[in-house]
This record gives C-alpha cells, structure tokens and sequence, in this order.
C-alpha cells in the first residue's frame, strides 16, 4: 500500500465469447500458472454443459449462482483487552464477488471424479438453484455473523 496516491484499479477487458466482466474475471480466478487458454476452455466448456441440461442461458446461470454464493456480512477478529471477539462486519463490494468466485472455484475442484469442466458446471448449477458447497459456506458464514451480534458494537 503506497503512502501517497491511491492504487488505480486494473481495468479487465471482458471475455471474446460472451463480452461479460464478470466472466473473464472468474475465468482469471481459475487460470493457474498463466494458462489463460486452459482456463477458458474449462469456463467455456462448464457453460456449453449448462445450456446443454438448462433450459436457460448459461450466462444466467453463471449470475444466479454467483449471486447466490455472495455474502454480504463476515466476521473478523477483534482483540479487545485480552480476549478476542469475533465481530460482524459488512463487506465490500469487491471482495464479495471475490470471496463468491474462489468459493465457487474451491468447491468445484474439490468435488470427485469427471473434468474440471463438468465439476464446474456441476458446482454452477448447483450454486443457481440455492445448493452446492460454496452456498453453503456463504449461509455458515451468515450463521457466524448472526450467533456473534452481540459484539458488533467492537466494530472498528
């Protein structure tokens, strides 16, 4: 973090196929070592999957399940004279959608078996009808905030 002037934030150029922000970040988030082209068959290849099972487009259902899998509050610890509290803050914009794409991410590859394609589409899906493993760390994430309410005047 520089003393002086503000970071300017990097400007994503949206991805070639469906022109979407969103998507070439996600598609930025799953690329390792560099490996755009990889990263987007991937991507590419869980959407075709969607479209071909739903009846919707897939690019509706990459933003529902997105949309589902975004928390709006977190908790953060707080030392306040010897002991640590757990307080319940609200969070940015920018690392919502950020928690919400590795938590995505990080379940789907956690799953069993098959291509990453098809655990990503697995995990999209699931994540758009309100189920999957990254909607169920966003609803314990909500229960932690909500059982440590009562610290929340700690905010900082």
């Amino acid at each position: 973090m520089p003393r002086r002037q503000r970071v300017s934030r990097r400007v994503i150029v949206p991805d070639p196929q469906f022109h979407s922000d969103g998507l070439a970040k996600f598609i930025n988030c799953v690329m390792l070592n560099g490996k755009r082209s990889t990263a987007e068959s991937i991507v590419y290849g869980a959407l075709g999957r969607i479209s071909k099972s739903q009846r919707r487009e897939p690019l509706e259902v990459f933003d529902q399940a997105v949309r589902n899998a975004t928390p709006i509050i977190e908790v953060k610890p707080k030392r306040v004279g010897g002991a640590t509290y757990q307080v319940p803050v609200e969070i940015r914009h920018d690392r919502r959608l950020a928690l919400a794409r590795r938590w995505l991410i990080r379940s789907a590859r956690s799953r069993h078996g098959r291509s990453m394609a098809d655990k990503l589409a697995a995990e999209l899906m699931d994540a758009s009808n309100g189920m999957g493993q990254a909607v169920k760390r966003k609803e314990d994430t909500h229960k932690m905030a909500e059982s440590n309410k009562a610290f929340s005047h700690f905010r900082y």
